[in-house]
């Protein structure tokens, strides 16, 4: 067995470091985020996280045979990841947002560039590329809610004085993400092939890259 998810998490440091040097990190462990960027934040994780499912089934469609080892594991994830968009709805609700602009992608609740990108990026190289592409971006979510998710949502609960039901998003996904990771390790470790490899570390850098963009127009909302 190979290696790999070490070589993935040293090949996409600089690029997740990066992402994190977005200033809306920073503010918030300082405190200073206010209640609109919340809710927009909520409306881009909204926008992508609804195609998390989709995504899934297409790269699931466009394995071969010999990668049905696979499409088992996809099918997991489904069956774990299905519906979540609707718990970031019930969030924007909670904590006064516009959850029906979001829903609709109107006005202020509409999706941003960098996720618009994003998601084109990923439907392309999985359905004209190599499917494999959809790890990357697994990487990217999973290990950042992991990394960060827990603290970001206490910090947002503690400067926003928000209720527990405007913030299950986040918690209940830096908690989920713990067993994902070790899950998403494990399947990583499998893939042995240096091409099918280099397609998920470029996949990574370029979905922490665009993630990074839409953290940076946070800042910039403000």
């Amino acid at each position: 067995m190979s290696h790999f998810f070490a070589t993935l998490q040293e090949a996409t440091r600089p690029a997740r470091e990066a992402m994190l040097s977005a200033p809306i990190v920073a503010d918030c462990e300082c405190g200073d985020i206010s209640l609109p960027q919340y809710h927009q934040f909520l409306a881009q994780a909204y926008h992508h996280v609804k195609h998390t499912t989709p995504l899934l089934m297409a790269c699931g469609a466009r394995l071969g045979e010999s990668h049905e080892w696979v499409r088992a594991a996809v099918a997991e994830y489904i069956e774990e990841e299905i519906g979540h968009h609707e718990w970031i709805l019930n969030d924007i609700q909670a904590c006064g947002g516009d959850a029906d602009a979001v829903r609709n992608n109107q006005g202020e609740g509409a999706m941003g560039m960098p996720i618009e990108l994003m998601l084109a990026y990923l439907y392309h190289n999985i359905d004209r590329g190599n499917p494999l592409t959809l790890f990357g971006m697994v990487w990217v979510l999973e290990g950042t809610s992991v990394g960060i998710g827990a603290q970001v949502a206490r910090q947002v609960k503690e400067t926003l004085n928000l209720p527990d039901e405007a913030l299950t998003y986040l918690t209940s996904h830096s908690e989920l993400d713990q067993e994902h990771i070790r899950f998403f390790a494990e399947l990583m470790d499998k893939i042995e092939d240096p091409q099918e490899q280099a397609v998920i570390i470029e996949s990574a850098n370029m979905v922490f890259h665009l993630y990074g963009q839409m953290l940076h127009s946070l800042t910039a909302a403000a």
